[in-house]
């Protein structure tokens, strides 16, 4: 089973559980030899996703109990699988989610990490700096790299610790192992979207067919 979360700067892949990712340049070079089952949140894709035969869209078959209206189907993948627990893909954007009892209660957005340094650097050619990943949060900053990282890295754990109350948190994307360690008892799964898409092939068999 080949599985694709296409997003907007690149395209992950699953194929008989090996991982690997590709430009949204080389992806529309792909070519497959078998089904792929894909979800997709670029729309510039999106003509071009339905002229190829073999490509099966996985998000009409998503049963997903929200009112959130205009619900990422990335999202919706992520937290397919939770029935209780706050979900936060950190990738270009990081998307937190909340979930109880199945039900989606809501969820909201923050700038991906990278695009954070981004904003700074255009404010000010004096705040063009890495962030420091290994800022203390404990204690107030003596420099303008740890002043920024400080505030972006505090100002995102303050948010899910407010959100979380006593539900575990479920990690994914490229920067959630990172701010999974903010956490006790945090869970990172890279694949969490994967899981997703193959519950919802599960449940409906004859998209194997």
């Amino acid at each position: 089973m080949l599985l694709c979360d296409i997003g907007n700067s690149s395209a992950s892949f699953l194929h008989h559980n090996k991982y690997f990712c590709l430009s949204i340049e080389k992806f529309l070079e792909f070519k497959n030899e078998e089904k792929v089952y894909y979800i997709n949140v670029n729309e510039r894709l999106k003509e071009h996703l339905k002229l190829k035969k073999d490509f099966i869209n996985l998000e009409p078959y998503f049963a997903f109990d929200t009112i959130y209206q205009g619900l990422g189907v990335d999202r919706i993948a992520a937290c397919y699988t939770i029935n209780d627990g706050v979900v936060i893909d950190a990738g270009s954007a990081i998307t937190i989610d909340v979930v109880s009892n199945s039900i989606h209660l809501g969820g909201f957005i923050l700038p991906g990490i990278a695009n954070y340094r981004k904003i700074f650097s255009q404010i000010s050619p004096k705040l063009r700096c890495e962030l420091n990943t290994q800022i203390s949060l404990d204690a107030f900053p003596q420099r303008t790299m740890d002043a920024l990282s400080y505030g972006v890295f505090k100002g995102i754990y303050l948010l899910i610790k407010d959100t979380m109350q006593n539900k575990k948190l479920y990690f994914t994307g490229g920067d959630g192992k990172f701010l999974a360690n903010f956490f006790n008892y945090a869970i990172y799964d890279k694949l969490l979207i994967f899981r997703g898409m193959k519950k919802v092939i599960e449940q409906n068999p004859n998209l194997l067919l």
